[in-house]
């Protein structure tokens, strides 16, 4: 994967060991820090391509620091969770987690589920030059992250114009939850959409009566559609 580097955040040092000896084995390059204020400092100076991030850690735990960096990055975040500990999937969808991984996992499972989201972020680079929509009285550019109404620019979490630009990119096209939850935030799990339903709330919130030439349209029994008239 081009050396990209990896930032290993758990204040356990085996585990932490042990993921360095299976990334590096694997060609990528690895950091490490062992609590939530040091994973903070440690982003911020390296810059890493992904983040694999344990929950229960000192200072600042993973959705402290999941929180606190998205505000200002949209690297690729993978949770670490011990098996038995209550994972709030929905919190991290909203928090901007990529995947999650329980432990005690298999360092092949670890390094594929790596591969798979920098892959997918990768390919979302790629297609960085033609990535907006505009329709009446709106303007959706994913490379920027604005969303335009009316010519004025609304301030709009990543998640939710990731959801827009997904739908209004595919006008007319019905998507059940779990198909929005698989390709918009990456889970491959399925059965808990309640986060794609907030997420739907907010933006309706935002997108309500602006143009009757298009609407964000719930298909009742199925899922949700940007429908053009």
């Amino acid at each position: 994967m081009d050396n990209k580097k990896i930032l290993i955040v758990d204040d356990d040092k085996n585990i932490c060991e042990l993921l360095r000896l299976y990334l590096e084995k694997d060609g990528f390059r690895t950091l490490v820090a062992h609590d939530g204020e040091q994973a903070l400092q440690c982003a911020q100076i390296n810059n890493p391509d992904l983040i694999l991030l344990d929950i229960m850690m000192p200072i600042l735990d993973g959705w402290q620091v999941c929180r606190e960096i998205r505000k200002n990055s949209n690297v690729p975040i993978i949770m670490l969770t011990a098996k038995g500990e209550t994972f709030d999937k929905v919190l991290g969808l909203e928090l901007g987690a990529d995947d999650y991984i329980t432990k005690p996992f298999d360092s092949k499972e670890v390094v594929a589920r790596i591969k798979a989201v920098l892959r997918r972020t990768g390919d979302e680079d790629k297609a960085e030059s033609i990535r907006e929509v505009r329709y009446d009285k709106l303007r959706i550019n994913i490379t920027n992250y604005e969303l335009e109404v009316n010519g004025e620019q609304i301030d709009t979490p990543p998640k939710e114009l990731e959801l827009v630009y997904h739908l209004a990119s595919n006008p007319n096209r019905v998507y059940t939850r779990d198909q929005l939850l698989d390709e918009v935030w990456g889970f491959d799990y399925y059965g808990d959409s309640r986060t794609v339903d907030v997420h739907v709330k907010r933006i309706r919130e935002k997108l309500e009566g602006v143009s009757e030439k298009w609407s964000l349209k719930t298909v009742w029994g199925v899922g949700y559609k940007f429908e053009v008239k």
